[in-house]
C-alpha cells in the first residue's frame, strides 16, 4: 500500500470518528431522541416539533442545530416557516461501530462459554 492511499485512509477514519463524536454529542440528549424519533414517522415543521415540549423555538432550534451538525436532520426552509426531515445515513455509521464491538463481545463470550464447557467436562 502506497503512503497515498495510508495517509487516506487514515483521514477517513478521522472524518468519520470525528462525525460519530458529533452523532454520540446528538443523541446523549433525550430532547433531541425524542424528536428523531417524531422525525422517524415524516417530516415536520419545526413549530410542531416545538410542541410537545416545555421550551421556547429557539431552544427546540438549538437542538435542531446539534442533530444538524451531526448530520442527521436537513433542515429546509419555505417561506417563513422551516421543515425538517431525518436524515438517516449517519445511524448507519453508529450501526458499523456498535456491531463490530456486538461482534466482539459475541466472540468473546463463546470463548469463554468454551473454556468453562471445557473445564466441566474434565471435572477441573
Amino acid at each position: 500500500m502506497t503512503k497515498f492511499w495510508a495517509a487516506l485512509i487514515i483521514n477517513h477514519m478521522v472524518d468519520v470518528n470525528a462525525q460519530l463524536d458529533k452523532v454520540f454529542q446528538a443523541l446523549s440528549d433525550p430532547t433531541r431522541r425524542a424528536i428523531l424519533q417524531r422525525l422517524a414517522e415524516g417530516e415536520a415543521l419545526v413549530k410542531d416539533l416545538a410542541q410537545p415540549f416545555d421550551m421556547s423555538k429557539q431552544a427546540v432550534s438549538k437542538h435542531l442545530q446539534a442533530l444538524e451538525d451531526a448530520g442527521l436532520v436537513v433542515k429546509m426552509a419555505e417561506g417563513r416557516t422551516t421543515r425538517v426531515r431525518l436524515q438517516p445515513e449517519m445511524l448507519r455509521h453508529v450501526e458499523d461501530w456498535v456491531g463490530f464491538y456486538r461482534s466482539f463481545w459475541t466472540d468473546s463470550l463463546a470463548a469463554l462459554a468454551s473454556i468453562v464447557d471445557g473445564e466441566e467436562e474434565t471435572g477441573d
